[in-house]
């Protein structure tokens, strides 16, 4: 068997999800993601109903990554054979399900081009869709077989920023002109941008028609704004014959030409090597996160680089996170060490180092400027631990030595003598920082002025990974600067016992959250875990199996670790409702999936001697391979309910989910092979 064919065998087969007669508010909770690596995306339900004002058919980066456009939400599809005339579109209105294509939808395949099957009568009609590569275009091909026909599109157009809602009721401009067959929709109201729709195998026909009140579900259950009314500049009308594939294009900007199939294959080659390099040997769903990194390395364009140069950076998850650092260099060693993608890990390093500012790399750029913000306090001590672990994985000791290294001085030097945000050395050595007002670190939510988790002070994982990252340090400078290594040697023998004098909590047999102002939290968080974890452990032995099962007792579920114990008046057990609810349960109570990896390369530190431990560690994490086929499809949510059944909820695709459920995987399958099993 030669490589080629290798590789192609290593790409799991498409998740397939019948549609007939099955449960129609089931259907829409399933979800699929198709995204180019620009940042643009094409995202609805298995049913092509969208639920939420985040899915479209054509959701542009008009600034790579972000800038994110909605240019074209659906297009609802009619076919008229010698018998009958079949309506494919499903939408959801207020009062009715109308059309209701799904009355002839077969199944949903979560293929390279997600696919629509439709039965109509002795007849079948498929609907592929892909994105052009690097591209604000969309292709969407239909294809009939066992006869002939006529299809109907009429393509409608929201033309609005991604997190907005279009309103008839308001003064509208939107307007379009046909030139060469191509039918150009534009907003006179000042939007920038235009959208060109077109085919080479049917006629366009003028028929202006606004739509009232799409319901979107998701949103209206959120407490938000969930109805709009969307524009369609009339029908474009295809001839079919028995196994001809016709295609439809929108594109914004641009008249953009896209051979499908090729796309198609280019798109599979890359899926396919993503899937082969965890071992073709690895298990279907190893696999199958493997070829889901994809989604979230995108290009960055710099202000300062050339549009022929544009970085890269790592998306925290979709449908509405940008880059932030922090999930960036958490995500780093499972998106892109893993699959070997160590010239986008460089890239996705330099981005951020190049933006490194008092010693602080950015937690995220801004969505429309590009203009980046630092208000986090772990986000810069994860980048060294990111790039620790690329060294170990690479042997790079050359890009170490000239781009990671001086970040990784720079980061600790200016932590040690005082950054922004107040964040600096104590005088025990500890990392300390922020105040009642900010938000530093992952626990982040805050409303209006009230910050839900107030951690300001000595965050426990903050100062596990201001440990980690002088230990690394020295480790790195051994033989090479022995002034420096001395340095960090001695500062890590100071914060690691400052560190078990200030957290460990001897009444719980584990570490306090997080001190303020000198008083302890005991609040029992999954923060505490890293300390355990990441590659230095302050802690004895006895002491990091405290921890371990106390983290198991109070917060472990079969997605993820709880962010706050059930027996704390302040748990939340369900992320629902207004905006207010969710963010109030947010961080308290809420389970998350990232959290997983840390735990289980705990647990395989402390216990991953044996057989009986190392299976059951792969049975902490075998719930992901059901969920994979629900909510964002080869996807892993960002969170879910803290209470049984652990409903998933917020992002369906989180970059630190994927990552971190794929790296354990692997670490797991490395203590198998160590024990021969």
């Amino acid at each position: 068997m030669d490589q080629a064919r290798q590789i192609t065998d290593a790409l799991p087969p498409p998740i397939v999800v019948p549609c007939e007669g099955e449960d129609f508010d089931e259907l829409l909770s399933r979800e699929w993601l198709h995204s180019n690596r620009i940042g643009a995306y094409a995202s609805s339900t298995v049913l092509g109903c969208n639920t939420r004002r985040y899915h479209g058919l054509l959701v542009a980066a008009s600034n790579p990554p972000v800038g994110r456009f909605n240019a074209l939400t659906s297009v609802m599809e009619q076919f008229t054979d010698e018998q009958s005339t079949y309506q494919l579109a499903t939408n959801e209105f207020p009062d009715a399900i109308c059309p209701r294509g799904l009355d002839h939808l077969e199944e949903f395949q979560n293929d390279v081009a997600p696919t629509f099957v439709f039965g109509l009568g002795d007849k079948k009609l498929t609907k592929r869709i892909v994105l052009a590569e690097r591209s604000n275009t969309v292709a969407i091909q239909y294809q009939l077989h066992g006869g002939s026909g006529v299809l109907r599109l009429r393509p409608f157009a929201a033309m609005r920023d991604f997190h907005h809602l279009r309103h008839a009721s308001r003064t509208q401009q939107i307007t379009f002109v046909v030139t060469d067959g191509t039918v150009i929709v534009q907003d006179l109201s000042g939007a920038e941008h235009v959208l060109y729709l077109s085919t080479q195998d049917g006629e366009f026909q003028c028929d202006p028609q606004w739509w009232y009140k799409f319901a979107y579900r998701v949103e209206l259950a959120r407490g938000q704004d969930g109805l709009e009314d969307i524009y369609s500049p009339g029908i474009f009308t295809l001839e079919l014959q028995d196994g001809q594939a016709v295609q439809f294009n929108a594109s914004l900007d641009e008249n953009i030409s896209v051979g499908f199939e090729t796309t198609v294959r280019s798109r599979r080659a890359r899926l396919s090597e993503l899937a082969s390099a965890v071992n073709n040997g690895a298990d279907q769903t190893t696999r199958r996160l493997a070829a889901a990194t994809d989604s979230f390395v995108v290009l960055r364009v710099l202000p300062s680089a050339a549009p022929s140069a544009p970085s890269a950076t790592i998306l925290a998850g979709y449908h509405w996170f940008a880059d932030w650092g922090r999930d960036a260099f958490i995500a780093l060693p499972g998106l892109l060490l893993i699959t070997g993608k160590f010239d986008l890990a460089r890239a996705v390093f330099t981005t951020f180092a190049e933006h490194i500012a008092d010693g602080m790399i950015p937690n995220r750029f801004d969505d429309r400027s590009s203009a980046a913000h630092y208000n986090s306090i772990d986000a810069s001590l994860w980048f060294i631990i990111a790039a620790d672990r690329y060294l170990q994985a690479t042997g790079d000791v050359t890009f170490w030595r000239d781009q990671l290294a001086p970040a990784a001085r720079a980061i600790l030097g200016s932590y040690e003598a005082g950054t922004r945000f107040d964040i600096r050395a104590d005088a025990d050595g500890l990392l300390t920082g922020g105040s009642p007002e900010t938000q530093l670190t992952w626990m982040d939510a805050k409303i209006g002025k009230d910050v839900v988790t107030p951690r300001h002070g000595k965050p426990v994982e903050v100062n596990a990974l201001w440990c980690s990252a002088h230990a690394i340090m020295a480790d790195r400078c051994k033989g090479i600067d022995e002034t420096a290594c001395q340095h960090y040697t001695e500062q890590t023998h100071l914060i690691a016992a400052a560190f078990v004098k200030a957290f460990w909590n001897p009444q719980c047999n584990c570490l306090y959250d997080c001190i303020t102002e000198g008083e302890p939290d005991a609040s029992i968080r999954p923060n505490q875990i890293f300390a355990v974890s990441l590659p230095h452990s302050p802690l004895t032995v006895d002491q990091q199996r405290g921890v371990l099962s106390v983290v198991t007792e109070h917060l472990l579920t079969p997605f993820g670790l709880r962010s706050l114990s059930p027996t704390d008046g302040r748990y939340r057990g369900r992320y629902e409702g207004s905006p207010e609810s969710r963010d109030r349960a947010y961080h308290q109570g809420t389970v998350w999936a990232w959290l997983l990896g840390a735990y289980v390369e705990a647990y395989l530190k402390l216990e991953g001697d044996n057989r009986p431990a190392v299976e059951h560690a792969r049975e902490l994490i075998a719930a992901f391979e059901g969920h994979m086929s629900q909510a964002g499809l080869g996807q892993i949510s960002e969170i879910f309910d803290g209470d049984g059944p652990h409903k998933p909820r917020g992002c369906i695709a989180q970059g630190w989910s994927v990552a971190e459920i794929l790296r354990a995987r692997c670490l797991i399958a490395k203590f198998e092979e160590r024990l021969g099993t």
